[in-house]
């Protein structure tokens, strides 16, 4: 309860001491009312009962002028059953004894104090409208309500704003922390998640808790009396004091809003500065904050607009757009300075995220965005996403270059799949997730006349193009640059096995990424089987390389027949013999630096590498095996023969699974004693 007043005094309540007028009683009253105000916890309740209680005149007025029904919709002024003149009166002390204590708030009195200094208002806002006598005192007295109204209008808007909550933006981060490009590394043997899928690497939308409930930026009960102060200043002519006030408050929040949501406001230069890693967390909070702003905080300021300021649509659309430019405007400069910043291979999923993010969202602040206000902003939007188009474009391009130019000489010690590799047919996967995107970008290029720089790939893949789509004819570009790169790091290799081996293992890898991903579908079967068809003939080459110069020494036809008949037959047998013995000893020489050289050597993929084991064991075992069961006993018995017979054809087959493990082999398999 508030307190209750000091009574009036006395020459005010009797009519005493020079037997004043009427209006000497009121002027004394309201002396009095506003000395009790300062003590009174409810200003209005105290204030209304004093003036009731002082003249039944007085207390008829403010019964007839200010019922207890609610006032605070927009509806018009109530019909006066009272003269004009004295409702005027009345209704301007009411607004001089508010002016007069400006620590009270009208709009946290009870309801009916609140009604009744809105009528004030209506009445004084009117008397106002009809001029003649008395229109200098109701210019006053609505100047004073207008300047109240405003200050009321600041401060029931902030006190009702509703926080926003960043632990509730439950956003789906799966497609920004498992496949973004910056996850992958040329210098890494492993880089981390190359080998996600397209599903798990992107993820799903992005989702936000309040695709379902809508959020407002003013508690409901508040909007009521935020729509009543409104009117009434629009009515009055204070429109432009109404959106100034109205504006400065949402654009105060907004900026509180975005820095919860982690967007910051920074300049070009200042996002050039930073550091890539801090910049991919700013990215990443940017893509999530686009859709943030416009799904939720621009569609509850369009909504709050809407309700508030529904005295006029042409005021509504103003002060929608320039209280949300400053935000919208913070996002764009962003959105501009990453548009400009230096390519790098390595920021185009982040470039591709917001850009996605943003032309999801045009088409709703196209909905919002109305007049000519609005159209210079989605002007603006449509700019930046043109220059983040432009962006993606262009690191694309960097990334042709980058690819043609690295030129590392550090070949693989084991013939492993390079890290390039890995990285260009991960980063390639990637892209396919955005096709949808990159069509559309990529379609602008037209000019794909330097597609294919390498005649041998003009002849076999171009006759392939004209059924592809942009992003499908860019692929196969980098795809070439890929291969063509692989190729001169396998002239590294001073060993002609090894280099094929490197082939074999990186164009396999490629193969496999390609058939386990949209990009199968895109580079088409023709592709796939040109590049299995080079695996196979690696695989030969291979074989050729290696183990021709070993094979040569089971042959028949160097040594002849192997003995002789008749006279001379000892010296003969003799030589064979000798030859045989050399057979035999080249033949483990060859087979142990081979065995030495490619236990050390690594085909990651386990049926690549068991095909090969067994491709040598059929040219190697058979062959071997029938020349020691030929010529093993002119040496066998012998002295030392275990120096030239020092395997059996078992023994060889256990060693040979030894091959391209990447580590040093047992060489234990020999069963055979000397």
């Amino acid at each position: 309860m508030s307190a209750a007043p000091p009574p009036p005094p006395e020459s005010a309540a009797t009519g005493g001491g020079g037997g004043g007028s009427d209006s000497d009683k009121v002027l004394a009253a309201a002396q009095h009312i506003v000395k009790s105000l300062a003590t009174s916890k409810n200003a209005a309740d105290d204030m209304i009962r004093i003036l009731s209680g002082f003249d039944n005149r007085l207390s008829s007025i403010t019964a007839d002028l200010f019922p207890s029904a609610d006032l605070s919709s927009s509806a018009e002024p109530p019909e006066i059953s009272i003269s004009s003149a004295a409702a005027f009166d009345a209704a301007e002390q009411l607004i001089l004894l508010w002016d007069a204590t400006p620590e009270a708030l009208v709009f946290e009195a009870h309801e009916e104090d609140i009604a009744q200094y809105l009528t004030a208002v209506d009445v004084a806002v009117e008397h106002l409208a009809r001029g003649g006598a008395g229109a200098g005192r109701a210019g006053v007295a609505v100047q004073l309500a207008m300047a109240r109204l405003e200050e009321e209008l600041r401060h029931h808007m902030v006190r009702h704003a509703v926080p926003l909550d960043p632990t509730g933006l439950c956003f789906s981060l799966r497609r920004l922390s498992l496949g973004s490009f910056d996850d992958l590394d040329f210098d890494a043997a492993t880089p981390h998640s190359v080998d996600a899928t397209p599903e798990t690497a992107r993820g799903g939308p992005l989702v936000s808790p309040f695709d379902d409930h809508a959020f407002d930026p003013v508690r409901p009960e508040a909007v009521d009396d935020l729509r009543a102060i409104a009117d009434r200043m629009a009515r009055a002519g204070y429109a432009r004091e109404l959106a100034d006030a109205y504006c400065n408050i949402r654009r105060d929040l907004l900026d509180e809003y975005l820095s919860v949501l982690g967007v910051e406001r920074l300049s070009i230069d200042e996002v050039q500065r930073v550091e890539w890693k801090q910049l991919n967390d700013k990215m990443k909070k940017w893509v999530q904050g686009v859709k943030t702003v416009v799904r939720v905080l621009l569609a509850g300021e369009r909504r709050l607009c809407d309700q508030v300021l529904a005295v006029s649509d042409e005021l509504r659309e103003e002060c929608f757009v320039e209280s949300t430019k400053g935000c919208i405007m913070q996002i764009l400069n962003f959105g501009d300075a990453v548009a400009v910043c230096p390519r790098s291979p390595e920021k185009l999923s982040r470039i591709l995220d917001m850009y996605e993010a943003l032309a999801e969202v045009i088409p709703e602040m196209k909905d919002w965005c109305l007049g000519s206000s609005g159209d210079g902003v989605i002007s603006d939007v449509q700019a930046i996403l043109d220059r983040l188009g432009e962006a993606v474009r262009g690191t694309l391009f960097e990334f042709g270059k980058v690819l043609q130019q690295e030129s590392s000489r550090r070949a693989m010690t084991a013939g492993e799949i390079h890290p390039m590799t890995r990285y260009v047919m991960n980063y390639l996967r990637l892209l396919v997730v955005y096709s949808e995107t990159l069509d559309g970008l990529l379609d602008v290029d037209g000019d794909e006349s330097n597609a294919l720089e390498r005649p041998e790939d003009k002849d076999q893949d171009t006759e392939h193009l004209e059924g592809m789509t942009p992003l499908g004819r860019r692929l196969l570009k980098l795809m070439c640059y890929l291969e063509a790169n692989l190729e001169d790091k396998s002239k590294l290799y001073e060993d002609a096995a090894l280099e094929c081996i490197f082939s074999m293992n990186n164009l396999l890898y490629i193969v496999q990424k390609v058939k386990d991903s949209e990009l199968g579908k895109i580079l088409g079967d023709h592709w796939v089987r040109r590049r299995s068809g080079k695996i196979r003939q690696y695989s030969k080459s291979y074989l050729r390389i290696s183990w021709m110069k070993t094979l040569s020494y089971l042959r028949d036809d160097v040594h002849g027949s192997g003995g002789g008949s008749g006279s001379g037959s000892g010296s003969g047998h003799s030589g064979s013999r000798m030859s045989i013995k050399e057979k035999f000893k080249n033949f483990n020489l060859s087979f142990e630096e081979i065995y030495r050289n490619q236990t050390l050597w690594k085909v990651p993929d386990p049926q690549l590498r068991e095909e090969l084991k067994i491709s040598i064991s059929e040219n190697v075992i058979p062959a071997y095996r029938a020349f020691l069961g030929r010529y093993g006993s002119q040496v066998d018995g012998g002295r030392n023969s275990g120096k030239y017979i020092k395997y059996t054809p078992e023994d060889l087959e256990g060693q040979l699974s030894d091959l391209f493990e990447g580590s040093p082999g047992s060489a234990n398999h020999s069963r055979r004693r000397t």
